[in-house]
């Protein structure tokens, strides 16, 4: 099959279609972001497009460095398929100055106040990621805590984001609790790798993850 030219958005397709739009737009957020702004993900669940999602990211070679590290990854029991978009997207268009007006039907003004809350959404949330935060003092060990987690967090977007580095073992959740976790790896230094690539990271665009060692 013949590879698209590399472009700033990717597609991905052969997702898990019982996910909610909301939960798999996060989710790609959490697995993504660590190779660039993302600008946009755009997923709909309309029969025609479920189980595919657009990756929008402000430097091609995000998008590139994305396509080759996560073609196959393992995403909700579906190994995802990933190709550049044949075009760029509108968001991409105008910042190049080549956007276009296509011809829509006249519902396009109130699909694109929803739009506009969305958009802006993701791109605070791209510009956002990677503020660092205050570390507690506890001793260096294999195992993380995190705190100040939103509401909408779970085990599988917490497993996405931390085992993409060596190591690591599994999350645990505090039952009663969606503000803190505790994720193992199999030593101190790979656990001390992930804390400083995810500290401060933004699982929503308003909730900044804080990560230390657990205290034993």
């Amino acid at each position: 099959m013949l590879e698209n030219r590399p472009n700033h958005t990717i597609y991905i397709n052969n997702l898990n279609e019982k996910i909610k739009k909301e939960d798999l737009k996060k989710s790609l957020y959490a697995i993504f972001s660590q190779f660039g702004q993302i600008l946009d993900i755009v997923a709909h669940k309309t029969l025609k497009m479920r189980g595919q999602a657009f990756v929008i990211f402000k430097e091609i070679s995000s998008a590139t460095n994305a396509l080759r590290s996560m073609q196959g990854f393992p995403f909700y029991d579906k190994p995802m398929r990933i190709a550049y978009c044949r075009t760029d997207s509108d968001i991409i268009a105008k910042m190049k100055g080549t956007f276009q007006e296509r011809p829509k039907k006249a519902m396009v003004d109130k699909k694109k106040g929803k739009k506009g809350k969305t958009g802006g959404a993701s791109g605070a949330v791209g510009m956002a990621t990677g503020a660092t935060q205050g570390v507690d003092n506890a001793p260096p060990n294999q195992i993380l805590f995190l705190t100040n987690l939103p509401q909408e967090t779970n085990e599988m977007m917490l497993s996405m984001l931390f085992n993409q580095f060596p190591g690591f073992k599994e999350v645990r959740l505090v039952p009663g609790r969606h503000d803190i976790a505790f994720v193992e790896f199999e030593n101190e230094m790979q656990s001390a790798a992930a804390r400083d690539a995810l500290q401060g990271f933004k699982i929503t665009p308003t909730t900044a993850m804080r990560i230390s060692f657990a205290k034993k």
